[in-house]
């Protein structure tokens, strides 16, 4: 299985008036428990609308994003699926939810950070 990054650009959502919002907010609740319940949910959450913080190789921390990015992730939900084409349908199902567009990354494979996490758990 390979794991994808599913995510959506803070201010994506300003369109939805505060009203719709706990429509929304369910919409998105059944769709990540559909995820579950077909054992591909990972992890997802919505960012807090901050800035970033950029910590440097020397532990300075500055105001972020990087001044080259335009975009910051709004929020997120990482599946495990066989293929691409199972993380565009949940990408699919996570823009209706969610009421607008979703990015969708392939998140490289790590069998080193996998082989600690199975020890860990």
């Amino acid at each position: 299985m390979t794991r994808y990054l599913i995510s959506f650009n803070d201010g994506a959502m300003d369109h939805i008036s505060a009203g719709d919002l706990p429509e929304v907010g369910k919409a998105a609740h059944a769709v990540c428990q559909d995820a579950v319940n077909a054992g591909v949910f990972v992890f997802g959450a919505g960012l807090e609308r901050q800035q970033a913080s950029v910590v440097a190789t020397d532990g300075m921390v500055t105001d972020g994003p990087y001044p080259e990015t335009k975009e910051v992730i709004g929020g997120f939900v990482v599946v495990d699926v066989a293929t691409r084409e199972e993380a565009l349908e949940w990408a699919a199902k996570i823009a209706a939810a969610c009421r607008c567009a979703q990015e969708v990354r392939e998140l490289l494979p790590d069998p080193e950070l996998d082989a600690l996490l199975r020890r860990a758990g």
